[in-house]
């Protein structure tokens, strides 16, 4: 038992108006070229079934609600670790009193005890890398996919794209999908040469826009920088539902299941589930290693701490700044939509909508104003959107950040513009993505994670608390008492008044008629 924890500690890391999808669509242009260039492969190498092999030993079965040694990872909350261990909030809290009654996201490095259900089928506990590693977060603070692309001898440095109204090239196809999922670019580019090749091999292939090379499962894009976007979706999506506790098995392309094993972290979670979609079981096994996809990335970038010692990107009881809603005060506006993806059309479930009162329909330029929720500085702007930094250190991979997204785009205020509470933002339309009607969207980030609207740390904006419904879309906001539901319709239930709560004035008790 103690050369297995040992094991385990040794190995080093891996919206009609409430449906918007917030998808930037990327037509590319072909790069003339006259040097051909042959298909790249991967070399695998057969893994050895031996004891002690790091992607392959599997734990033992452990009896029922038998208390195992665990540490926290960067941003462990409790109802994702009772999902994983097929245990109980309740269970976990008995056996760690020393967990305070309301917990958010657990600090890094906290020795706990946790009482385990044994699963059949759990998968390799090699960890590839961190967490802070998979987000656009402080880790990437200062990188540049296309200063770092265009120092390479590669074809991808000449690639271009159309997209937001500009043209981009190379590693800017990077940085901007970066930006817009949140997702590390380091860890795109290092997707990218792990299977094409592309910042190495000098030859472009006139294939890449007309074959899924990213082998993304589907045809839904046959454009290089449409598979990245499909890409970079595909990890969201099992990243947060991990970190939800909704994420735990998938399949290898022979059929085998894998369940996750309950001491991996969500970065490396999501890569195994990537590449199990995408290699066969073989390959699989040779990308999740320590030979596989993590000894590229070290080439690429250099060495790093192993997943437990990574410096943390979320830190323990993390709670949101205050923010108020983004309407002023007086006006009643319509909740549309409840907690949906943030950007794309998958999780995080990061974002809300809400619709100006009007009587029009479908997508116009309406008057009313948006405002600040928080103050801040805009530091990035493009089709609809806005990014508020509200920590105002001028870089949207750290702190509190909010996007708020189909803004009339003239309206928005330039980048570098400071404002505080309440200052006006732009007015709400249709711009951005795709929308059927008039309404603004708003997710928010802290040091590059989405945080999920109505999750551990939901939505709070006036004390109006997000709770998520069961559905994408659906859902309520909570003021002490009242409630209000997410509706596409302008109805009562539905509306929002902004403002501090309005009691009812006491009725005097009539006096009895002589």
């Amino acid at each position: 038992m103690i050369l297995k924890r040992m094991f385990l500690l040794i190995l080093p890391a891996v919206l009609i108006l409430c449906g918007c999808i917030v998808r930037v669509e990327q037509i590319p242009t072909e790069v003339p070229t006259n040097t051909p260039a042959p298909t790249p492969t991967i070399e695998i190498v057969p893994t050895v079934k031996y004891a002690g092999d790091p992607v392959r030993q599997r734990r033992p079965k452990y009896m029922p609600g038998e208390l195992v040694d665990y540490t926290a990872m960067d941003g462990d909350t409790l109802p994702a670790l009772a999902s994983r261990f097929n245990t109980t909030e309740q269970e976990i809290r008995a056996a760690n009193p020393i967990l305070p009654e309301h917990v958010t996201t657990l600090p890094q490095g906290l020795p706990m005890q946790i009482p385990i259900y044994y699963r059949s089928g759990w998968g390799s506990s090699y960890k590839i890398l961190a967490d802070a590693q998979f987000v656009n977060g402080p880790a990437d603070k200062g990188f540049s996919a296309r200063s770092y692309t265009d120092r390479q001898p590669g074809w991808f440095k000449y690639f271009n794209v159309w997209s937001d109204n500009r043209n981009l090239r190379g590693g800017e196809i990077i940085d901007n999908i970066a930006e817009q999922y949140s997702i590390s670019p380091r860890l795109l580019l290092a997707i990218l040469q792990y299977l094409t090749n592309a910042l190495t091999d000098p030859g472009y292939r006139n294939d890449f826009n007309t074959a899924s090379v990213l082998r993304m499962p589907g045809d839904r894009y046959k454009s290089l920088s449409g598979q990245l976007n499909q890409v970079a979706e595909f990890f969201n999506d099992h990243y947060y539902n991990y970190k939800a506790g909704n994420f735990s098995e998938y399949e290898l392309q022979d059929g085998s299941l894998i369940r996750i094993d309950p001491w991996l972290n969500a970065c490396s979670a999501t890569l195994q589930a990537y590449f199990a979609a995408i290699f066969s079981a073989e390959d699989y096994y040779r990308a999740i290693g320590p030979d596989g996809f993590v000894r590229l990335y070290k080439e690429m970038y250099g060495d790093f701490p192993p997943v437990e010692e990574y410096p943390a990107h979320l830190p323990g009881s993390l709670e949101q700044i205050e923010m108020r809603l983004p309407f002023k005060d007086g006006e009643a506006w319509t909740y549309t939509g409840g907690p949906h993806t943030a950007w794309g059309s998958m999780h995080p479930y990061a974002a809300i909508d809400f619709a100006p009162p009007s009587n029009q329909h479908g997508c116009f330029v309406s008057r009313a104003e948006v405002i600040a929720p928080h103050s801040g500085t805009i530091v990035r702007t493009g089709t609809g959107q806005a990014m508020l930094d509200m920590d105002e250190d001028g870089d949207e991979r750290t702190g509190w950040v909010m996007l708020l997204l189909h803004l009339k785009t003239e309206s928005i205020p330039p980048v570098g513009t400071h404002v505080e509470t309440g200052d006006f933002l732009g007015h709400p339309s249709c711009d951005g993505g795709t929308s059927s009607g008039t309404h603004v969207h708003l997710a928010r980030k802290y040091n590059g994670e989405w945080i999920e609207a109505g999750g551990i740390i939901p939505l709070n904006m006036d004390n109006w608390i997000t709770e998520a419904g069961p559905v994408k879309y659906e859902g309520r906001m909570r003021r002490f008492s009242s409630y209000v539901t997410a509706s596409t319709v302008s109805e009562y239930f539905s509306r929002i008044l902004a403002g501090p709560p309005i009691y009812p004035t006491a009725v005097p008790t009539p006096k009895p008629k002589k």
